[in-house]
């Protein structure tokens, strides 16, 4: 299986390297990731500040999506938890499309499980708020906590984990939660997680589910070229 992944911003190759480097370890077997930039425009959001950033990330998402291929790949997966044109996308081009957020709630819900999320500003944490609750999730999520990070913190997982455990542990406290979900597709997780309160990175949960339907889905095309072979 290969899958176009598509950043929600532009960024510098060495990000996209990292993030490339990211998805390779947490690629499940059997599939291939390919990360794809967006392209170097004056109006192509460098980060996610405000509205206005992710607005437009939304738009050259779509576009970026659009010029996929079917031919060269299986699928379009969305390197970001706020899952942008994920709709539209879906409706618009022949391939499956696939956003971290909306597969990750759907784990969670499964498993009854009650859960904060966490982001790196407020204009993030307020979309992503607003996403989880479009998807029906509502009711398990107690809030979003904003980290008030810096984007350089994206590619220095030490900074950004170091800050969320200051917000696992008054999770630990409550005990109100049975899950924190990491608002961001590009950090990795290595935040302590012996405790009553897990972290959940998108990404790497959204690819074993997909790693997991593809599964499945060769299983019964394989059934059915046999029946149909007899």
């Amino acid at each position: 299986m290969k899958l176009r992944v598509i950043t929600p911003i532009h960024v510098t190759p060495q990000e996209l390297q990292r993030r490339q480097e990211r998805y390779n370890r947490l690629a499940p077997p059997r599939m291939q990731l390919h990360l794809c930039n967006l392209p170097d425009r004056l109006d192509v959001p460098r980060r996610l500040d405000n509205r206005a950033d992710i607005l437009a990330s939304e738009y050259f998402v779509y576009a970026e999506g659009m010029r996929t291929d079917p031919g060269d790949y299986d699928g379009i997966f969305l390197d970001c938890v706020l899952d942008p044109a994920l709709e539209a996308l879906s409706a618009d081009n022949k391939l499956p499309v696939f956003g971290p957020l909306r597969l990750s709630l759907g784990f969670l819900a499964g498993l009854g499980w009650r859960f904060a999320g966490v982001c790196r500003n407020e204009a993030i944490a307020r979309a992503m708020e607003e996403r989880i609750r479009s998807y029906g999730y509502g009711n398990l999520l107690a809030r979003v906590e904003v980290l008030s990070l810096d984007f350089s913190a994206v590619s220095h997982s030490a900074i950004w984990n170091a800050t969320m455990q200051g917000v696992l542990d008054r999770l630990e406290a409550e005990g109100e939660v049975q899950a924190l979900l990491n608002g961001c597709s590009a950090v990795d997780c290595t935040t302590s997680r012996g405790g009553r309160v897990a972290v959940i990175d998108p990404v790497a949960v959204s690819l074993a589910m997909v790693a997991l339907a593809f599964g499945l889905w060769r299983s019964r095309t394989m059934r059915e070229e046999s029946t149909g072979h007899l």
